[in-house]
């Protein structure tokens, strides 16, 4: 398919302009104008983009692209060159698609974990800036907070971290999950009457403040919680384009 053709579905299916993202989402470098293999994974690190050459695909497609507000202005130089060069120099198309992976109902990240541990009655969750960038959804069953830290280390694959609060029922029924480095949501969790709230990361303070406020938090890791929605989408792009060839990546990184 042509690449236009590629960037015009995906901006259809992810709908970047309804976010106020903290980088650009789409197509971040410009490659090949025809693609027939295209490789997904979370991030577009040096890893990725040697695969993606080694490979021999014509675009990489991943959550976290390489251009960031907080980076400000860089220079092609050192360890940054060498992570775009493999992409430059053969011409492999790279795709970026932040909140909007984040946020999707039905192939993103938080998605993708609440369908993942079996969540029922989704529905959107967390507000930033105006849009939904996570879910929340119900337990079939209650569970015990324990049933659910090792439900979500067998499907995540990956240490949870747990605040467990001082004074509250250990029975857990609804869930909010937003993906990542969304630390502090679980106040948004907290506020709506939540009994959990799902993340990749926990802070120092964050732990206290939420076992204090009686919310169970858990934190499974930020690559570990983001790998699913990346996979969503790899496998809709095949059904919806099978002619295409698609290789997904993954990473050994315990962040």
């Amino acid at each position: 398919m042509k690449t236009v053709e590629l960037e015009e579905y995906l901006k259809t299916l992810l709908k970047p302009e309804l976010f106020d993202d903290y980088c650009p989402n789409g197509l971040q470098i410009e490659g090949k104008d025809e693609i027939k293999k295209v490789v997904f994974a979370v991030s577009a690190t040096r890893e990725s983009a040697e695969y993606a050459a080694k490979v021999k695909a014509d675009a990489l497609i991943v959550h976290h692209g390489v251009f960031w507000k907080f980076h400000g202005t860089r220079t092609l130089t050192g360890p940054f060159a060498k992570r775009l060069f493999p992409l430059i120099r053969n011409e492999i198309n790279l795709f970026g698609y932040h909140l909007p992976l984040d946020g999707h109902p039905d192939i993103g990240n938080a998605a993708s974990v609440a369908r993942t541990i079996g969540l029922t009655n989704l529905s959107p969750f967390g507000n930033y800036k105006g849009a939904c960038t996570g879910i929340m959804g119900e337990l079939p069953t209650p569970l015990q907070a324990g049933d659910v830290k090792e439900l979500l280390e067998k499907k995540l694959n990956h240490q949870v971290l747990y605040s467990n609060p001082t004074e509250t029922d250990g029975m857990i029924k609804k869930i909010g999950i937003i993906t990542g480095g969304a630390n502090s949501e679980w106040r948004e969790a907290f506020k709506l009457g939540l009994d959990a709230y799902i993340t990749g990361e926990m802070s120092e303070h964050d732990y206290h403040e939420s076992r204090e406020s009686g919310i169970h938090m858990f934190a499974g890791g930020h690559h570990a919680t983001e790998k699913f929605g990346i996979q969503s989408l790899m496998s809709l792009i095949k059904k919806e384009f099978p002619t295409l060839e698609c290789l997904y990546l993954d990473s050994e990184n315990p962040a």
